[in-house]
């Protein structure tokens, strides 16, 4: 399969405040978002051309930067007009859309307060996070090397370029080994994520999730324990120690990439993809295509 890559693209992207050729949106080698982490960004999804809970996302892409102690210098309501701009320069309806903000190449140290802060806004198609067979089988994931941080060590309530280092650290573990992904573990022990996605179990009826002090409230995640509540499903945020996996009769993750997807393995232990899953995913599918 040829992989087109993201450098060499025909289309726009929203960069400083102007669409520009998707070619000509480039940064200097020496940009501090590149060697020091300082870079947040944001993932979304488009569906019949309308970006689901656009606002929502542009809100934390602004808190995140704050956190890393730094302003994009667009509103939230500029930010929104300018998501929409480029999906609509696009031409496409059902897309994954990547707002992303750093601090530019004006210092290179540590300490880089005098930097410009940049903001980008890239719209390209995207499928399913997980392959279609994949989800109806359920994914497998293995143990993931690398634990979550704790809130004290590190900004876990961004959306900060650097945490995603160990989640690609594990996942390229996990699918040399031939898992789809992997399930890492919080600082203390309990479970937390997938790389990239939050999870969920089904215990006896009810939906069990895990606190997220050392992870990212995903705005998936909240969304999924909405729609749960709304069917009448008890949901438990709590730790929640590995050995309950074993009490788990289903398991899915979700996010803005995977959406909900259905977990069939998680080391030792082995799922079966069944109803609530399975409400789940409709009834997300029908709440993000819903006018």
């Amino acid at each position: 399969m040829t992989i087109l890559p993201f450098d060499d693209r025909d289309g726009s992207i929203w960069f400083d405040g102007a669409l520009v050729p998707w070619r000509d949106a480039k940064i200097h080698v020496l940009t501090h978002g590149l060697h020091y982490a300082s870079s947040v960004f944001e993932g979304e999804r488009a569906y019949n051309g309308r970006v689901f809970k656009l606002t929502e996302h542009s809100e934390r892409l602004v808190n995140s930067a704050r956190i890393l102690g730094f302003d994009i210098p667009y509103s939230v309501a500029e930010i929104d007009a300018a998501t929409r701009a480029t999906l609509a320069e696009s031409g496409l309806s059902d897309a994954y859309v990547r707002p992303v903000a750093w601090r530019g190449s004006e210092v290179m140290g540590v300490s880089a307060q005098a930097s410009r802060i940049h903001l980008a806004i890239a719209v390209w198609a995207w499928p399913s996070y997980f392959s279609a067979e994949a989800k109806m089988k359920g994914i497998r994931l293995t143990w993931a090397p690398w634990r979550r941080p704790s809130p004290d060590s590190a900004p876990t309530q961004s959306k900060a370029a650097g945490l995603y280092m160990i989640g690609t650290l594990s996942k390229h573990q996990a699918e040399a080994a031939g898992y789809q992904d992997a399930l890492m573990l919080d600082h203390q022990g309990f479970l937390a994520e997938a790389t990239g996605a939050n999870l969920f179990l089904v215990i006896d009826g009810a939906l069990h999730t895990p606190t997220p002090d050392g992870f990212l409230d995903g705005i998936t995640r909240r969304t999924i324990m909405d729609l749960a509540r709304a069917r009448g499903l008890t949901v438990v945020e709590r730790r929640i120690p590995p050995e309950e996996l074993a009490r788990a009769q289903e398991v899915f993750l979700v996010g803005t990439a995977a959406e909900v997807a259905p977990v069939s393995e998680i080391g030792e232990h082995r799922f079966t993809p069944g109803p609530v899953c399975a409400a789940m995913i409709a009834d997300y599918d029908a709440l993000v295509r819903r006018g």
